[in-house]
């Protein structure tokens, strides 16, 4: 196996002998080096005076570095060369100038081993600087040219799938570039990669589904992979040949050598090269709309492997076409993915349809549910009851899971590492590692569970790598197997990603639930929605001289809910306002409000006191409604003086606006109505002319992840000033939308003011 030369003399001046440690701040595209088997010259602008050059000049052209400084490029290539090469300055990057290098004043004796041999030269800009590098021209026969990579273009156009192209790929750069093994490797979004495409010798053992860490290829590699697509080493043992002087004269800053052919590599990646077997190595970059998908990287075994510029740019072109290839197999892989999830989904919501009122149990139950998003399990929470299917958490987690992935608007939220949300979370890996989840409500939700992805095959198991398994029991600072152990820990309690697909097919299974459900329920829903309408309105109205608005605002979940509210002119010339909230949502809770509501009026109407009137329907509900429970605020206004008596039952206390913030009228509650305990007790106050007396349900300012406290405060100073003289409507509209975010609950609010 080649050995990384450990000489501190054979490092390039940007780095240091290697340390794990520091590998992702390396300074890579500038490393004051080149690799040897060419040689590199800056040029000042326009007079093409040498201002820095690599120090194996004097071997490649004769002349020794200290003299070249300052003098033109005609005077080292010759005054025709030079005219080609500024000439093809602006020319297609990555298209090299193949010329013989003629005999040059400045080197009479030909010392320089290129001279009159065929070169190829790279030109391009370096900031203010052109760099200019010159290699041999190199024995290319019998493989494919430049010209010849067009026809495989239409071999790769035959791929129909990512995986597909990828193989097709894998085969055209092998026999491009002669290496003994390409390969393509993809990148997922937290940069791990793997090997997804192969071509290799016979003899050699296969790398294809092994998986690397993100910090292989740390962060400022992928950046330069992204602006040049190419990078050659020639020789993985080769001694890194310094550009003198260091540092360029003008602007005291090293050479950017982000785009050069010749910049000399990292010596943390030339020793994991060198721990794999590896002689020579390639890389092309697969970029798709502007970010980095993959590579293709390619190995040399049987000793140094220098591909000329023809065959780097077939490589290279053929690398950019199958970029834009990818983006849209990748594409064709989701639409094909996406067509099967909708093939199953159609199967299921026929069944659904089918099953008359076990609607949920199909839906948990049949096996598409799990398959169209690839689930290893399902749950269901519906109105208490739990049901799952499949290898599932125990029930605990089940919760724990919603609580930390369900969104308030119901859409589908995942993660494929719940660990990463909750750590107690990673105990439940073997059936959830991730998870996905439609539904807004505490009690109404649907998730799909993902187990812990599987394992690779570890290197060291290979007979093939088995003095290489012996080594790392030394001191073998990065390897093979211990990259993959790296990314076992990286992986460790992940579940395989959840892609866009997976959230739109997990959207529509909701949709078409709710409208299954709809559909059963519709004579019971169409009767509850009337008689919610005829009790929650909306109104604008004067009532003895005050004016009176009401809002309501369903839920973002529910179309019917538990709020109510009401106004009744009592027999001795009071007016008695009412707000109330029944818990639960759905036909029962619109029901059980009609008959709350009924109740309380008959009570108020026959004259019976505010107070007794609330204990007489607590005692009503406890009697007779089983375990429905509820909360009322009742607020009697005597119009003549302004005197409120307020009766409160497990209320929000109301507000009182005036000239600033609001004043919460706190007072004595009652127990929840429906209890069968408790006693009213009436709290007196005066609505001041120009006052607002605001009654409203939770719904105004309870939000999920938000402290009460804080939200009320929202709506006291939200609300200031008052509405004394202005558009009551327009104020009452504007008092719904102080807090932000999702309501969680439907919103009732009765606003009433007394004119100055």
């Amino acid at each position: 196996m080649t050995q990384l030369d450990t000489d501190p003399a054979a490092h390039s001046p940007a780095y240091p002998p290697a340390d794990l440690s520091t590998c992702d701040r390396e300074p890579i595209h500038i490393p004051g080096a080149v690799q040897p088997h060419g040689v590199l010259l800056a040029l000042e602008e326009p007079s093409t005076r040498i201002v820095m050059a690599s120090a194996n000049l004097a071997e490649l052209l004769g002349v020794p570095v200290e003299e070249a400084l300052g003098r033109t490029l005609a005077d080292l290539v010759g005054s025709g060369a030079a005219e080609r090469v500024i000439a093809h300055l602006d020319a297609v990057r990555g298209e090299p100038l193949t010329l013989a290098l003629p005999h040059v004043d400045a080197d009479p004796e030909g010392r320089g081993s290129l001279r009159g041999e065929w070169v190829e030269i790279a030109v391009h800009r370096s900031a203010e600087r052109i760099v200019v590098e010159l290699e041999q021209v190199t024995d290319d026969a019998g493989m494919l040219s430049y010209l010849s990579a067009r026809s495989a273009m239409a071999r790769l156009v035959d791929a129909r799938s990512v995986s597909g192209l990828a193989d097709r790929l894998a085969q055209e750069i092998r026999s491009v570039t002669g290496f003994d093994r390409v390969m393509v490797y993809r990148f997922d979004q937290d940069w791990n990669g793997e090997v997804i495409a192969e071509d290799k010798r016979s003899d050699l053992n296969s790398f294809h589904g092994l998986h690397y860490p993100a910090t292989d290829i740390p962060a400022q590699a992928r950046r330069l992979y992204t602006v040049n697509w190419i990078r050659l080493i020639a020789d993985i043992s080769y001694r890194p040949v310094p550009i003198t002087p260091v540092l360029d004269p003008a602007t005291a800053a090293p050479l950017d050598l982000s785009f050069s052919t010749l910049r000399s590599v990292s010596p943390i990646h030339l020793e994991y090269l060198a721990n794999m077997g590896v002689t020579a190595s390639m890389s092309v970059s697969l970029i798709v709309d502007g970010q980095l998908w993959g590579l293709i990287a390619c190995h040399h075994y049987s000793g140094p492997h220098r591909p000329g510029h023809e065959a780097r740019a077939a490589a290279e072109f053929l690398g950019q076409i199958s970029s834009q290839m990818m983006a849209e197999r990748e594409r064709s892989d989701q639409r094909e993915a996406l067509f099967r999830g909708q093939t199953l989904l159609a199967e299921l919501t026929t069944t659904m349809v089918a099953s008359g009122d076990d609607v949920l149990t199909t839906l948990v139950e049949h096996p598409a549910t799990r398959e169209m998003i690839g689930a290893g399990g399902v749950g269901l929470f519906y109105n208490g009851e739990l049901m799952s299917a499949g290898n599932v958490p125990p029930p605990e987690a089940m919760f724990r899971i919603a609580r930390a992935l369900r969104r308030s608007d119901g859409e589908a939220a995942s993660s494929h590492h719940l660990a990463s949300l909750d750590p107690e979370l990673g105990a439940y890996a073997d059936t959830a590692a991730g998870a996905m989840i439609v539904g807004s409500a505490d009690d109404r939700w649907f998730a799909w569970y993902r187990p812990e992805m599987p394992r690779v095959v570890d290197w060291g198991g290979d007979p093939a790598n088995a003095k290489l398994y012996e080594r790392e029991g030394e001191e073998v600072r990065l390897s093979p197997r211990k990259s993959f152990d790296k990314w076992r820990e990286v992986v460790r309690l992940q579940s395989h990603q959840w892609t866009p697909g997976d959230h739109d097919l997990a959207n529509a299974v909701r949709a078409h639930t709710a409208g299954l459900l709809l559909l059963r329920a519709r004579g019971p829903i169409a009767v509850a929605e009337s008689l919610q309408r005829t009790m929650v309105t909306d109104v604008v109205r004067e009532v003895a001289g005050y004016e009176v608005a009401s809002r309501y605002l369903p839920a973002a979940e529910y179309q019917l809910g538990g709020d109510w509210w009401d106004l009744l002119e009592l027999e001795d010339g009071r007016v008695a306002f009412v707000v109330g909230d029944v818990a639960g949502h759905g036909v029962d809770a619109v029901a059980a409000m009609t008959q709350i509501r009924t109740a309380l009026r008959a009570y108020l109407f026959t004259g019976i006191a505010p107070t007794q009137s609330l204990d007489q329907l607590d005692r009503m509900m406890a009697g007779l409604m089983g375990d429905q429970v509820a909360s009322a605020l009742l607020v009697v206004l005597d119009p003549a003086s302004g005197a409120v008596e307020i009766v409160n039952a497990g209320h929000p206390a109301p507000l009182l606006y005036g000239d600033g913030p609001a004043r919460v009228i706190e007072g004595v509650s009652r127990p929840l109505l429906g209890i069968g305990d408790g006693v009213s007790v009436a709290l007196t106050a005066t609505l001041p002319p120009g006052g607002t007396l605001v009654a409203y349900t939770d719904g105004l300012h309870e939000r999920r992840d938000r402290d009460l406290t804080e939200t009320l405060e929202q709506v006291r100073a939200g609300g200031e000033p008052g509405p004394a003289d202005g558009d009551l409507v327009a104020w009452t509209t504007r008092l719904l939308g102080i807090v932000p975010g999702t309501q969680d609950d439907d919103t009732t609010v009765l606003v009433v003011r007394r004119p100055r």
